[in-house]
């Protein structure tokens, strides 16, 4: 009796489980049928833009359905907000919420789909809902550490601003070396976004008409290369107050010996010396020798190159001025050094030579604006000896001006220091007032004498 008694029940159990299973499967069936179709429900009128509409069956999915689609994170965020910029009170502090709930659960379910992006973005929303600066710091810190080149324009200043706060007083070298960090960053995103830009150009140029996509990403990568060129700015700006002479040398000096083979401290330790003037003591000479011989790259040579250009040996600069141009392959890298070596060029008052150099790196990147704004300003420092008179002064302006806006035309990311160029040269160039007290008419060509060489229209 006992045994069959065992038996009955373990036959019921086994039916019991059975059924279980399966009125398990059938709710997940159904369950999943119903994500599928409040899903489609509320995309149909996200995509209408009626988000009042759409949220109901929103937040059904986003509660009951976490991992059917990143999209239901997407969308739910310009529903939420929608719902925080439209409310007030316990209404808005209940979006404010939800909005904080979104990202919390998309970085949970989805934590390598663009995080870096999701940190940023979420940051600054408490950033701008009252949040404190240590929880908005914490929050950028773990953009940085997920992908800073996903961070957004204001994050990556609100950042760096934390960064400051740290170190200011313990250490500076910190500050430096983040800087370095989020400039690389920084540069990076906008050599991408130049060379979408270039292809988009050249397309034009050849005379082919872009299409309407073609004429949005035009204008978003433009809108972005000028918000990152402000970004670029502005890091360098920050850093200005820290990054003196008198403060970069001695600390250069400290670390020097220890850092003899640190291919990425001397890179980075020469580039601020000579980008800040710090360049003649003997010290920098040193500090170039030693990552010359640490890494003799492009890199490397265009600085080693300079050093021998100051100390007067010139044949042998322009040798590795050589060396360093054809050992690069990329592009824009080219560009970049030859950019320096223009420069360079220029500080020596080599401005025939400077100007060559300058066009050679917009060959190598025809959206190097700064190439032009240096053309520009060796004319603009010409004016009084190139111009024949006053009227001829006022020409080389002009031709200095047209340098001016063409950089402004292939290089958003520099329009507003572009603007500044423009806006000063425009006001030395000819006045139509000038134009008919010469009288010259207005489109006819003008020559301009001595290393210039160059024709302008006047205006």
């Amino acid at each position: 009796m006992k045994t069959l008694t065992m038996k009955r029940l373990s036959t019921v159990m086994i039916v019991f489980f059975l059924l279980s299973g399966s009125l398990m499967i059938n709710a997940q069936e159904d369950t999943n049928q119903e994500c599928n179709i409040k899903y489609n429900l509320f995309r149909a009128d996200f995509k209408s833009k009626k988000y009042d509409n759409a949220y109901e069956n929103w937040l059904w999915t986003f509660e009951n359905c976490p991992t059917l689609s990143v999209n239901t994170y997407k969308n739910g965020l310009v529903i939420a907000k929608h719902l925080y910029k439209n409310t007030t009170g316990t209404e808005q502090d209940a979006a404010k919420v939800l909005v904080e709930k979104i990202y919390k659960q998309r970085l949970q379910y989805y934590p390598n789909v663009k995080a870096g992006k999701m940190y940023s973005e979420y940051a600054m929303f408490m950033d701008k809902t009252g949040a404190s600066e240590p929880v908005v710091f914490n929050l950028l810190q773990k953009s940085y550490d997920a992908n800073p080149e996903e961070m957004g324009i204001k994050a990556i200043f609100k950042y760096f601003e934390g960064i400051i706060e740290r170190n200011k007083d313990n250490n500076i070298q910190e500050i430096f070396d983040m800087n370095d960090n989020l400039q690389d960053v920084v540069n990076n995103k906008m050599d991408g976004l130049s060379h979408k830009l270039d292809k988009l150009r050249e397309l034009e140029e050849s005379g082919k008409e872009l299409d309407k996509k073609q004429t949005y990403l035009k204008g978003a990568y433009s809108t972005n290369l000028k918000g990152l060129g402000k970004v670029e700015g502005g890091l360098g700006a920050m850093l200005e107050k820290y990054a003196t002479c008198d403060r970069l040398i001695p600390l250069y000096k400290k670390d020097c010996e220890a850092n003899s083979n640190n291919v990425v401290w001397l890179k980075r330790s020469v580039s601020r010396l000579y980008n800040k003037g710090c360049t003649d003591g003997a010290f920098y000479d040193k500090i170039v020798e030693k990552y010359v011989n640490a890494d003799p790259s492009s890199d490397a040579y265009v600085f080693y190159a300079g050093m021998l250009m100051k100390k007067g040996d010139e044949t042998k600069a322009l040798e590795y001025f050589k060396k360093a141009v054809d050992l690069e392959t990329n592009s824009y890298k080219k560009a970049k050094y030859l950019y320096t070596i223009a420069r360079m060029m220029k500080n020596k008052g080599r401005f025939g030579q400077a100007r060559s150099y300058a066009y050679k790196a917009v060959e190598a990147r025809p959206s190097h604006g700064k190439a032009y704004l240096l053309v520009a300003s060796m004319y603009a420092s010409s004016a009084k000896t190139c111009g024949n008179g006053v009227f001829g002064t006022r020409m080389v302006y002009q031709a200095a001006l047209n340098k001016a806006r063409r950089a402004k035309a292939i290089d958003p990311s520099i329009s507003s220091l572009a603007n500044k160029y423009i806006k000063s040269y425009s006001s030395k160039a000819p006045s139509t007032e000038d134009v008919f007290n010469e009288g010259i008419q207005s489109g006819s060509p003008w020559k301009i004498g001595c290393w210039i060489g160059e024709t302008v229209r006047v205006p």
